[in-house]
């Protein structure tokens, strides 16, 4: 199946931009705090023009809705609605914490057959979400796609749960450095690998919308909801108090 597709990752400290054109992807990758307004769009453009590829020609908008910072989350959603609105294209949302997990295999090869015959990897992603607490989510990678075991969730590392089922977890993103990597620390003993410094990335969040659009999974623009998990954006004196009492 061809499929056009600009796709945006702007939920953490990185700006990431990417063009997928029939399983080939060119991105833009920068660790740029706030500056991801001034990045993004201009990104597009270039990668669009790099590829030869018109905007009218994309048969969708792919965004990271989040989980991660409230800014960077809003910001994607509202350049991809404006984008999708104005071409009269669908959205395809994609979880920011399974875009992290797919990002622990490289990308396919253009035409490569991922298919059943692929062993499964588990992987638990995971963000620093400051305030002493991170967000993550438990994946199993099958066939190029990140399929959630569970719901998506915040909290201190000390409350973040793995699936039954032994060992052989692999632990992505920032959330294993976080609180001297107390994550890290805690499921050691269910952990064959932890990349503590990945972030989320554009070309995964192209990667995982691809499958969902073959299966159906677009929304109009003014349907896609972010996934902000959790309501305070900063503690209080008075909590941030209690949290360095608590350490």
């Amino acid at each position: 199946m061809t499929m056009k597709l600009l796709a945006f990752e702007l939920a953490t400290e990185a700006c990431s931009v990417a063009v997928w054109i029939d399983g080939e992807v060119r991105e833009r990758f920068e660790l740029a705090p706030r500056r991801h307004a001034e990045l993004a769009l201009p990104w597009a453009g270039q990668l669009l023009a790099e590829a030869g590829i018109a905007r009218n020609q994309l048969d969708a908008i792919a965004l990271g809705r989040g989980p991660g910072a409230f800014t960077g989350v809003r910001l994607a959603i509202a350049i991809g609605q404006g984008i999708a609105l104005a071409l009269d294209r669908p959205i395809v949302a994609v979880s920011t914490l399974a875009a992290l997990a797919a990002s622990s295999l490289p990308l396919p090869l253009a035409g490569e057959d991922r298919g059943e015959g692929m062993p499964v990897r588990r992987v638990l992603a995971s963000i620093d979400a400051r305030m002493g607490e991170v967000y993550s989510g438990a994946f199993e990678l099958r066939g190029g796609d990140a399929v959630a075991l569970g719901g998506e969730a915040v909290g201190a590392a000390a409350a973040i749960q793995l699936p039954e089922g032994g060992a052989g977890w692999h632990g992505v993103g920032t959330g294993f450095g976080a609180g001297d990597g107390a994550l890290r620390e805690r499921l050691s003993d269910r952990l064959v690998s932890v990349d503590a410094t990945a972030l989320p990335q554009a070309r995964d969040v192209a990667r995982l919308a691809a499958l969902a659009f073959a299966r159906g999974e677009a929304v109009a623009p003014e349907r896609v909801e972010p996934a902000y998990l959790r309501n305070n954006v900063a503690l209080t004196i008075s909590e941030q108090q209690a949290l360095r009492d608590s350490r």
